[in-house]
């Protein structure tokens, strides 16, 4: 079998066993097609998906225990125990010791995924705050993965069907994000999310709008000055870089309209401006990508859902899309490392297309 042909194996971390992660994990792979789609290693705790499965009623799913990663059946939903311990499940609570067996998963996991036993990864959600220790000391997710490979630039881009949004700053206090907001920073993520478009998406000649930071894009510098003397500056630096780039457009009329259909992704300058729309406009089927790193990594969009945990109300549409997403990736970005490796391919889809 040609690498190439061979499943993608997807490492999908439990995250919060408190959480809905385990809930949805198991929702996901009850339909058989999912074995289709990829070869699942779970990383995290057979027990505890057994008080889960339990506690919602669920019958028709079941594991398949490894040691390694190495040792996964393409035909099973393959789970690497990351712990021996006995550990109690309280489900909608959280806990210290569900944040430290969160990040023995996610350790396991990313050593996997850095050593290549992996393909790709999909963390289920964790809880910012209990997860916390002296081994893991970031804002989340993404950070962790920018630490852990080596990567000082990159780019929280949430992505769903019809829109990707990407944001300069990410997890910072409000107060600290017009901080850090500067020329350079724009310039540096718009390039990770033009790389990304064209490396991950396949998208030959993305096209990218920038958000401005003030009402109205500061109304020609009546209600601020950030566009003029950052936002714009920044355009005109990507544009002369190549970048087909426009803005900065005022958020609100821009999302309100449908201006961002027109565009192949959007650049929020940060958190909520970009997560508020995406959320309000995709929720339930958007995906966390970390692009800029040399690995694959999604997440679903939501968090760990205590309220409804153990309910058997969390919907699985989610991880399911940032399953789909992470095979994806692996594709397209095997299928770019074939074709520069060989020119002649590359002459012959041009002249296909």
């Amino acid at each position: 079998m040609s690498e190439q042909e061979r499943p993608i194996i997807v490492g999908i971390t439990q995250g919060d066993f408190n959480g809905v992660g385990t809930e949805v994990i198991m929702k996901a792979f009850m339909d058989p097609l999912m074995l289709k789609v990829c070869t699942p290693i779970i990383y995290g705790s057979s027990k505890v998906f057994s008080h889960h499965k339990k506690e919602l009623g669920i019958t028709d799913f079941n594991l398949s225990t490894i040691k390694y990663a190495d040792q996964a059946n393409a035909k099973n939903i393959n789970i690497i125990n990351c712990w021996d311990e006995e550990v109690k499940v309280e489900i909608g609570t959280s806990t210290a010791l569900a944040g430290q067996m969160a990040f023995k998963a996610l350790d396991a996991a990313s050593n996997d995924l850095k050593s290549g036993k992996i393909d790709a990864i999909v963390t289920a959600p964790i809880n910012k705050q209990n997860i916390q220790s002296t081994d893991f000391k970031f804002a989340g997710h993404t950070e962790f993965f920018a630490e852990r490979f080596a990567v000082s630039n990159y780019l929280m881009l949430m992505v769903s069907e019809n829109l990707k949004i990407g944001t300069v700053t990410g997890h910072l206090p409000l107060g600290k994000a017009s901080g850090a907001i500067t020329i350079d920073e724009i310039v540096s993520k718009a390039l990770v999310l033009n790389r990304s478009l064209i490396k991950d998406f396949g998208i030959r000649k993305p096209k990218i709008a920038v958000l401005g930071i003030n009402p109205h894009a500061g109304d020609n510098g009546l209600l601020g000055d950030e566009e003029q003397k950052i936002i714009i500056p920044a355009v005109n630096q990507l544009k002369e870089r190549g970048v087909f780039v426009m803005g900065p457009y005022a958020a609100d009329g821009y999302f309100g309209s449908g201006t961002y259909k027109n565009f192949d992704a959007t650049l929020a300058m940060y958190h909520d401006q970009g997560l508020i729309p995406f959320k309000t406009l995709s929720f339930g089927e958007g995906v966390n990508f970390t692009a800029g790193l040399p690995v694959v990594r999604t997440s679903p969009d939501h968090g760990t859902g205590y309220d409804i945990a153990g309910k058997n109300q969390a919907s699985e549409s989610s991880i399911r899309q940032a399953i789909y997403l992470a095979v994806d990736i692996v594709k397209q970005r095997k299928q770019l490392e074939s074709l520069t490796s060989n020119p002649l391919k590359i002459s012959n889809q041009r002249r296909e297309r």
